[in-house]
């Protein structure tokens, strides 16, 4: 059986403007069928869980759901939606979206990632220098 890295960008939203949370949902769904790439989390620290934190979402719950049914991404969107006491709100979203927009990799994370690309000078945000990441362990692992 074939592990795929998660193509689908931090920087990515669904209908409901969340960022990251289709990559989230993408990560959780490889993981339920043993089919995430080595090294990358179902659900980690970061944006994973700057995500279910913000929105008021419990991780066992959404990785309980996404094991159980294998949703479509639309599906696993009308579940977070139904879930009580989420917060979907502009406000919510607009302040999550901005903290993810906004982050910044260490020096070390980021000198790494450019390394591994063969690039002196690159983007600074995570989310541009994750997609970088993805993309070189895409190629290593399909392509090289």
């Amino acid at each position: 059986m074939s592990k795929l890295v998660p193509l689908i960008s931090s920087g990515t939203a669904g209908p409901l403007g969340v960022l990251h949370l289709p990559r989230l949902w993408l990560k959780l769904s490889l993981e339920a069928k043993g089919k995430l790439a080595d090294g990358y989390p179902g659900c980690g620290k970061g944006y994973d869980g700057m995500v279910l934190s913000a929105l008021g979402i419990e991780e066992g719950a959404v990785k309980e759901f996404i094991k159980a049914k294998s949703p479509t991404y639309p599906t696993f969107e009308a579940w977070v939606a139904a879930q009580p006491g989420v917060k979907l709100d502009a406000g919510t979203i607009s302040k999550l979206n901005a903290a993810i927009t906004g982050y910044i990799h260490d020096d070390e994370t980021r000198a790494s990632i450019l390394k591994d690309n063969a690039l002196t000078d690159g983007p600074k945000d995570a989310v541009n220098l994750n997609n970088l990441d993805d993309w070189f362990c895409f190629h290593q692992a399909e392509l090289a």
